[in-house]
Parts: C-alpha cells; sequence; structure tokens
C-alpha cells in the first residue's frame, strides 16, 4: 500500500503510462478518510481504475496541471474539504493568514472560487478532455446562488466552470458510475441519467418529468422568485421523494438528477475500510505537516448525515436528513488500527459525525418515505415520530473504550442536547459525563432570543437550560469537575440589538464569557443564507429583519464579549443606541462600566 502517484516517476513505479483519471484538489494531497479527494480516488482504485493526485496546483501556470500527463477518462476536480471563498475570508470579508489544509498551515495556496478556476485551466490544457467537478465548493453552487463575497447572484459553477458534469452530495456511488459509462465510451454529454449528478443540455426534453425553476433571469431580478427557487430546491434533497430540477439559462438548461441513494451500512463500512494511508504525503514532512490532520487523526466517523434542521448548515443540500451509520465491527477496526500508530496516545478524540448522538434514523418512516417536506424532527417542537435511542451509541462507544491501548475516549463534534433530554432513558448523560468529556463539553445553543432560535432551525433556550441543569447535576453526583463551554453565533438573520443584548445578559448570568463567538456567515445552499439575502423565510414568505450594516454586525459580535476593552466602544454605542442604560453601571448586572468623564457628568 502506498500513496497515489503524483508525478511522472510515481507512475512509472507502478508501470503506468497513463492515469485514468486525474484528481485536482485544493487541499494538500492527505490520504485520509476525512477528505473527499481521498475517499473518492481510493474508491476508484477499488473498481480498478488508475487514479494520479494533483494537489494544489499553480493555477497561474498552466503545466502545473500537465505534471502527470492527459487522462485516459478525465480530470477530477475539487476546491478541498472547504469552500475556497470560507478558507480565505472571513465573515467581514478579510483575508485569512493561515490555511490548515496546506502544508505549515501556510495560506494563498489555492485561488479564489478554486473549483472554476481550476477546471478553466484544465480546459486550456486538455480542451477535449472531460472534467468533472464535485465537492462542497460545486456541491452547494450546483444552481444559481447568491455570493456573498462579490454580493450578488452567480450562475451555476458548472457553467462557469466550463466542466462536464457536476457531481452533488457524497458521490460515491454517482462517480463510479461516471467512470464506467466513459470507460464504455459514453460522451461526457450523453452521461445524463445518473443520480447525483448535475448536466447542461439546449434539449430541455432531455429531463425526465422535471420541476422548472424560476430561470436564472427572474431569480437575479427579483428576490420572491429566488426565495421560489431556493424553497423547491429544499423541498427536493431527499433521494426518495425528489424530483428533477431544471433551471434555464437563455438557450441552455442546467438539469439536476434526484440526489444519489444513501448508502447502506455495508456500503458505508465498504467507503471507511479502503486502503488509505491515513497520513498527508511525505513531501510535507519538511515544511511542518498539514494542520487540519491533527484534528481528525485519533477522531472516527462514525455516522454522516443529520435531521437536526439547522436553518445556517448546508448539510440538508450535501450529505441529506437521512442518518447512514457504520457497522461497530468496521469503528473498531479502524480503533485498533490507529492504536498500532507511532503517534497514537491512547485518547480518542472523537466518535460522531455532523451530530455525533445520531446513530439511528429519525423515525421509521424514512425508511420507505423519506424525509417529510413540510417539517423538522426537533424544532420547533419534538415530531411525535421521532425516535429517540442512544442504545446503539451507548454500546459502541462502551466496546471503543475496551480495545486494548484505548485510555479514554471524547465526544467533540458535537451534542444534539434536545435530542439527549428528550431520552426517558438518564443512561446517555451519565455515561457522557462519566466517560466521555475531556473537562469541557462543546455545546451549541447558537443563541437565546426564542425569535432568532426559531429562524436557526433551534429549539427553544428552556430545552438547553434543562440540559446543562442535567449536566451539572451528573458532575456534582459523581463528584467531577466538568464544564460546558457554549457556542454563539452574532447577527443571524432575525436578530437585532435588543436580542443580541439578551444574549449578552445570558452570558452574563451565565458566568462565562466565550472565547471565540462566530458571525453568521452567509455560505451558499442554507436556508439562513437565502434569508439574509431577501429579507424573507423562503418556507412562510415571513418577513426577517437582517443585520447587513457592518457596524451593527460588529456591535452584535462585540456585546458576546462585553468584557474585552477593545469591544467597549462598541457595546457602549449598542447600549445607548437600544436605551439599556440599565447595564452600564457599577451594578453586578451590568455589562460594562461608564466612562470617567461620564461619572464626572453624573
Amino acid at each position: 500500500m502506498d500513496f497515489l502517484p503524483i508525478n511522472t516517476d510515481d507512475m512509472k513505479k507502478r508501470g503506468w503510462e497513463q492515469c485514468d483519471f486525474v484528481f485536482v484538489t485544493g487541499d494538500a494531497y492527505v490520504d485520509h478518510s476525512s477528505f473527499g479527494a481521498a475517499v473518492v480516488s481510493r474508491l476508484l482504485e477499488r473498481y480498478g481504475y488508475k487514479v494520479g493526485i494533483i494537489a494544489q496546483p499553480d493555477w497561474k501556470d498552466l503545466n502545473s496541471f500537465k505534471k502527470l500527463g492527459e487522462p485516459r477518462l478525465g480530470f477530477l476536480v475539487n476546491s478541498g474539504n472547504i469552500d475556497s471563498m470560507v478558507n480565505h475570508y472571513t465573515t467581514f470579508r478579510k483575508k485569512r493568514s493561515t490555511d490548515a489544509y496546506s502544508s505549515g498551515g501556510k495560506a494563498n495556496l489555492r485561488p479564489d472560487r478554486a473549483v472554476t478556476v481550476y477546471s478553466n485551466r484544465l480546459r486550456e490544457a486538455y480542451k477535449h478532455v472531460p472534467v468533472i467537478i464535485g465537492g462542497i465548493e460545486a456541491s452547494l453552487r450546483r444552481f444559481s446562488h447568491y455570493d456573498y463575497w462579490s454580493d450578488e447572484v452567480k450562475r451555476s459553477v458548472l457553467l462557469d466552470s466550463g466542466a462536464d458534469l457536476l457531481v452533488y452530495g457524497m458521490g460515491e456511488k454517482s462517480i463510479i458510475e461516471i467512470a464506467e459509462a466513459l470507460n464504455a465510451g459514453i460522451p461526457a454529454e450523453e452521461i445524463t441519467y445518473i443520480n447525483g449528478t448535475v448536466y447542461k443540455t439546449k434539449d430541455r426534453e432531455r429531463a425526465f418529468e422535471p420541476v422548472f425553476l424560476p430561470t436564472y433571469d427572474e431569480v437575479v431580478s427579483s428576490k420572491k422568485k429566488y426565495g421560489e427557487s431556493f424553497k423547491i430546491q429544499y423541498e427536493n434533497t431527499d433521494s426518495k421523494t425528489a424530483k428533477t430540477l431544471v433551471e434555464q439559462y437563455d438557450t441552455v438548461y442546467v438539469v439536476q438528477n434526484p440526489p444519489m441513494d444513501t448508502l447502506n451500512m455495508q456500503e458505508l463500512d465498504d467507503v471507511y475500510d479502503l486502503d488509505y494511508m491515513m497520513d498527508y504525503h511525505p513531501i510535507y514532512k519538511n515544511s511542518g505537516g498539514i494542520p487540519a490532520l491533527s484534528e481528525i487523526k485519533f477522531s472516527v466517523t462514525s455516522v454522516r448525515g443529520c435531521f437536526g434542521g439547522c436553518n445556517f448548515c448546508s448539510l440538508n443540500f450535501h450529505q441529506g436528513r437521512v442518518v447512514q451509520a457504520r457497522s461497530h465491527e468496521s469503528i473498531l477496526k479502524e480503533v485498533e488500527k490507529m492504536t498500532k500508530d507511532k503517534d497514537f496516545k491512547g485518547y480518542i478524540h472523537d466518535v460522531g459525525g455532523p451530530t455525533a448522538n445520531f446513530r439511528i434514523k429519525a423515525c421509521v418512516k424514512q425508511e420507505k418515505h423519506g424525509v417529510c417536506k413540510d417539517r423538522e424532527c426537533l424544532t420547533p417542537e419534538r415530531c411525535k415520530n421521532l425516535k429517540v435511542d442512544h442504545r446503539d451509541y451507548l454500546e459502541l462507544l462502551r466496546k471503543i473504550r475496551s480495545v486494548d491501548g484505548i485510555k479514554k475516549v471524547f465526544i467533540r463534534s458535537g451534542i444534539r442536547y434536545d435530542y439527549a433530554i428528550y431520552d426517558s432513558s438518564d443512561e446517555f448523560i451519565t455515561e457522557l459525563v462519566s466517560h466521555h468529556v475531556s473537562g469541557q463539553l462543546r455545546t451549541a445553543p447558537e443563541h437565546v432570543s426564542e425569535s432568532v432560535l426559531r429562524l436557526m432551525g433551534k429549539p427553544s433556550i428552556k430545552i438547553y437550560n434543562q440540559f446543562v441543569k442535567r449536566f451539572y447535576d451528573k458532575n456534582k453526583k459523581l463528584n467531577k469537575e466538568q464544564y460546558i463551554v457554549p457556542y454563539f453565533i452574532s447577527s443571524h438573520p432575525g436578530s437585532r440589538l435588543k436580542d443580541a443584548i439578551e444574549l449578552a445578559e445570558y452570558i452574563r448570568d451565565m458566568g462565562h464569557i466565550p472565547e471565540q463567538v462566530q458571525d453568521f456567515y452567509p455560505t451558499p445552499g442554507t436556508m439562513s443564507t437565502c434569508m439574509y439575502y431577501t429579507g424573507f423565510n423562503p418556507l412562510t414568505g415571513d418577513a426577517v429583519y437582517v443585520p447587513r450594516d457592518n457596524e451593527e454586525r460588529k456591535m452584535q459580535r462585540a456585546l458576546l464579549q462585553y468584557n474585552k476593552k477593545e469591544n467597549y466602544n462598541l457595546v457602549l454605542k449598542a447600549l445607548m443606541k437600544e436605551n439599556r442604560y440599565d447595564l452600564i453601571g457599577f451594578g453586578e448586572k451590568c455589562l460594562i462600566r461608564p466612562r470617567e468623564n461620564e461619572r464626572k457628568q453624573r
């Protein structure tokens, strides 16, 4: 077992004259099951295809894209594990100084809008070779979408990139069908029948029983039409119920086939049982390695998919709402392999996924009929059909704890606290506190204002407070000193200054100022981004207040860390603007003290 070829010398060592596929990715080359490029390339390898890797090519040098020669079947392109624009810019559109997915954390080793840039350069290098794009950046831009960084509605990335096909979602089944079609000699423009893909055509009759979205011209000129388009897309993300969707651009039609079927347990096990090196390529060793790997090298992905329904999350459009779980046997095999790694110290950093304590489908109905189009499982109230059961997850955690060489198993990928509270058994919270907290448990209430939480797709803060109480009661009973560290988002659509102040008061009463806060980031493919752009909820049509002004957003963010000196002026301005002078003073309920000159005037 070895890394896949990254140059012609590697190809010669394998006796290859030509690759079948060349994968161009915006990340450094990390052959690990948490990296999409590694999963797709190793899966193709299992099916007998020869795959080479071009990681972080110099997009200004066309020869960087020719280093492995012309592939027999096609190029595969992604931006890496993270959207290139999110990777490059903060929520205030300021350039980031580091990149965890690059050697030594160095920034600027990939271009903005990497999928588009890479694909266009490949077209220059090899005009007639098929280009297939995928990954998070392509997946969430498959139709027209609001682009926060340019503040405009952009076309489908399939058109701007000039690619032949777009794979959306996780893509394992889709990519194998594409490979088989290309290998059979079917031209890329004729591959229009594979689920989980998007293609372009000038023949509107090619789409099977389609639903037509508002045209590109309509969504650009009308926010109402934009919201209508989003709603249709939102209702067609499940593989059992989704229709073919079509968006028109003048004489060209962008056609989205229904999603790929979710993987069953055996299929998901197979994905994680591929021949990964589980490490970064040795070429990065002398320059500091790849920081992102250290975060996940000794973590285990247990599931994919999430029925949590958070509106600021893109999972609905990418992984979907149906939970897919790996078997205990597959996970234990991975854990045992970890224990033999020379760097392993006995600690599993995480066992989870999008939501750690989801291991089963939300309800029996999903097995046959898919997810509901018009309701969520957990919000605004718990659905009566929701199955709440932690037994399988607990059994898995116990098995991992019993593996020789394991000292501690942590859960860090996020506990859905409302799901935990709804469990009629106290067993999960007891074992969580007893065995799986590393001193601090990170939770994500996100906000406290009930109106904001509803727009976020999050449960009432009362539910969170119940979880907090039960957590600390358990710690006291078990004589443990462990803490909850909450995660909050400022300036989400619906959040006014008064809501941010309400959140600041909650933080004050909590007795702990968060070290990090996140300003809402409008990224493609989320309900919250649609609300940010349009100013209304696309599902209900109700108007939504949107804090767009940078100064107000800075004030909302500053209120979450009101004790910092550098935030004083912003907090003072926010409190005065809302006439909350009761929070300026020396009382225990005050957020800040008045300035010296103001005290003298009084």
